[in-house]
């Protein structure tokens, strides 16, 4: 029988939380969520961890069902040789007197990117670098190229909420700090901006 987690009403990460909690006592879970963010937050982590996701949508809330699947594992830490993670929390790179110094920076890193090597495999937007992937960012292009070679963008959908801009994101994936943690934590190599 389904474990049930009822996770209405909850905020980011608490859903996703909940749900590997559950995931860590039995092979079916269903996790009760009253928005689609928190649905594809749910169901991203449990996805990767080799689990068998299906979404069913009620009046009452949104159902995940997650089943532990043929390649279900334990979430685990990444080695130590893990991912090289880019962690952007500003919209402006350095600190300094003229935010147009750090947003020229910042564009002239992104764009230089393109043409470097090692590139991250992860890039983290957090606080108000949530700014760079949104509609009218000078950044968006470039990051969209750092997307189609490979880079996974992750913006925190808290911050994206907080400066009301979750509608106009252009480019990444709109994250939860479980997995941006996650990722931090499992990262072979953290960079910060």
């Amino acid at each position: 029988m389904a474990r049930v987690v009822d996770a209405r009403g909850l905020p980011c990460p608490q859903p996703v939380l909940r749900a590997k909690e559950a995931m860590q006592k039995t092979d079916e879970v269903i996790v009760i969520v009253d928005g689609p963010e928190s649905a594809e937050n749910v169901r991203r982590m449990a996805e990767k961890a080799g689990w068998v996701v299906h979404v069913d949508g009620k009046e009452e809330g949104i159902y995940v069902h997650l089943a532990a699947g043929p390649q279900a594992q334990p979430t685990a830490r990444q080695a130590p040789g893990g991912p090289v993670v880019l962690l952007v929390p500003s919209e402006t790179l350095g600190r300094g007197e003229h935010a147009e110094l750090g947003s020229v920076l910042m564009r002239s890193f992104f764009h230089t990117l393109l043409e470097v090597e090692p590139r991250p495999e992860v890039v983290v937007f957090l606080n108000s670098g949530v700014k760079l992937v949104v509609e009218g960012s000078p950044l968006v292009d470039d990051l969209r190229e750092l997307e189609v070679r490979g880079v996974r963008i992750l913006a925190c959908g808290t911050c994206l909420g907080y400066y009301g801009l979750k509608e106009k994101v252009a480019v990444g994936t709109v994250s939860n700090m479980y997995t941006i943690a996650e990722t931090l934590l499992g990262a072979g190599r953290l960079v910060s901006l």
